[in-house]
């Protein structure tokens, strides 16, 4: 295969580790300074003026925190540069319009994260046919469950290697995330039919040829059950506002803590929008967004929005005297969805709930 029908993939591989006690209060405490780093280079940006937020700067503050603040010493220093790099990424999403501004992290709402930069740090083997050895900088030599070949030992090369890691910890445990680049050939462009794809909560994934897909549960029980009863001490505290009336400081507390539960449903959404990219990528499809506005609310049938159209979360019933098209709403969306993309509707940079994709479809189940 020639050079020309070649081309270099990143992707990643998560794998369990099997820390000894000892090894997880290690990186505990690697994760715990890697939040506290962040969150002391966020306070650094925010007393420098404009002119001294620089990286060289923002540097020589870490450098100097390292020596100051004892317990910052269990993060390596690549680590640390990580989390700098990342920081002022942070910011040039920002900028872009890709996302937020950065903010603090919580101790209780942020996933616990260790970045390892190189690759070479690792030193992987393979010992045995289920279990791979890892070396962790500052932790030691870490068995992790073997489920996918890696590019080591005489299968790496400059082409096909792993470029770093990041451990990631959540109720399972401590998982090791590789980066590995790979040179794979370039997939033939995908003929198959224009597919819209609406996200939504009742039904997680909607089609525009009337399939849909599910996944697990996005929130836990008691993630639920609390989501549940803030709803219902909003709405108590509602009744109580006249109309016209602003909403009081209680309500408002009410709903910021709605929004944050909402929240890790939301970051599931982007997952899925970032695996379907990937995934029709290599198939040799594209995955396109288009604005969501009005995407659940317009007729597909007729293309009038009429108030009143979307009975409930499930059903949509045109109120257009001249159509009353019923059917699936989230069906409905799907089809919107690829009216926008066929009208060149498209998003630049990607932003959005609504996505359309030209490619063989794939189970998000499949996509891991």
């Amino acid at each position: 295969m020639s050079q020309d029908a070649l081309v270099k993939r990143q992707f990643g591989h998560r794998a369990r580790l099997a820390l000894s006690p000892a090894g997880v209060l290690k990186t505990d405490d690697q994760a715990h300074a890697a939040r506290t780093m962040w969150n002391l280079l966020h306070a650094w940006w925010q007393m420098m003026p404009k002119e001294k937020r620089t990286l060289a700067n923002a540097d020589a503050a870490i450098r100097q925190a390292r020596e100051d603040i004892g317990f910052l010493a269990v993060l390596p220093a690549q680590a640390a540069q990580a989390v700098l790099k990342m920081y002022f990424q942070a910011w040039k999403n920002c900028w872009d319009g890709r996302a937020g501004a950065p903010n603090f992290k919580g101790r209780f709402r942020t996933v616990m994260s260790v970045d390892i930069p190189q690759g070479r740090d690792l030193n992987i083997v393979r010992v045995h046919r289920r279990w791979g050895m890892a070396n962790i900088p500052k932790v030691g030599r870490v068995r992790f469950r073997w489920t996918k070949g890696l590019p080591v030992g005489k299968h790496a090369n400059a082409d096909n290697r792993i470029t770093g890691a990041r451990l990631i910890k959540d109720a399972l445990g401590w998982h090791i995330a590789f980066r590995v680049q790979t040179l794979q050939g370039k997939p033939e462009p995908h003929q198959g039919p224009d597919i819209g794809i609406d996200v939504g909560v009742s039904v997680p994934i909607a089609l525009s040829n009337g399939e849909r897909y599910e996944h697990g549960e996005w929130l836990t029980g008691k993630e639920k059950d609390k989501l549940l009863h803030l709803e219902q001490r909003a709405a108590q505290r509602k009744q109580y506002r006249k109309p016209g009336e602003p909403a009081g400081r209680r309500l408002h507390h009410t709903y910021g803590q709605i929004r944050l539960n909402r929240s890790i449903s939301g970051e599931a959404w982007g997952r899925t929008v970032t695996m379907l990219a990937y995934k029709t990528a290599r198939h040799g499809g594209t995955l396109v967004e288009v604005p969501a506005a009005g995407t659940s609310r317009r007729c597909s049938a007729c293309g009038h929005t009429t108030p009143g159209s979307r009975e409930s979360q499930a059903v949509f019933v045109c109120k257009n005297p001249d159509c009353g098209w019923s059917g699936n709403a989230d069906y409905n969306a799907a089809r919107n969805v690829l009216h926008l993309y066929r009208m060149g509707r498209a998003l630049i940079p990607a932003a959005g709930r609504a996505v359309v994709r030209r490619a063989k479809r794939v189970k998000p189940a499949a996509a891991r």
